[in-house]
């Protein structure tokens, strides 16, 4: 199945190099304009109008191609199987339970002091309540 892969994406690449290719060799709209007023651009390989309709056909076929392609290449990466031992992904891998952190065990912030290395600050004393209320 990998060889198939591989032909069909040599394939795709090369059909949107191709159409690349086509679209920035295509005039655009507004050149016609100026053949008619003698700037040379009708006297071309194709004739004044056999290189729209070829170079429009060919853009149409190769974009049919590539887009042929791409189904081809999203249905063949989907239907790979599923990697084994060593080529597999990390992330396709399952966390084991033994190393899944305890619930009661408090979360650890990266850079953090520890509680038993922190010093110890005591706590501001706070003044009474009738004090506070009398002032």
């Amino acid at each position: 199945m990998s060889i198939w892969f591989n032909i069909v994406l040599a394939l795709q690449l090369l059909t949107a190099l191709a159409m690349i290719g086509l679209v920035l060799v295509q005039h655009g709209k507004g050149a016609d304009m100026g053949a008619s007023f003698g700037s040379g651009a009708s006297g071309s390989l194709f004739g004044a109008t056999g290189s729209a309709n070829f170079l429009s056909r060919s853009t149409a076929v190769c974009a049919t191609v590539f887009f042929v392609c791409t189904l081809a290449l999203a249905y063949l990466s989907g239907s790979r199987p599923e990697p084994v031992g060593n080529d597999a992904s990390v992330l396709d891998r399952a966390v084991p339970a033994a190393s899944a952190p305890a619930a009661s065990a408090p979360a650890q912030i990266p850079g953090a002091i520890p509680p038993a290395v922190a010093p110890a600050v005591p706590a501001p004393i706070a003044p009474a309540a009738s004090e506070a209320i009398s002032r």
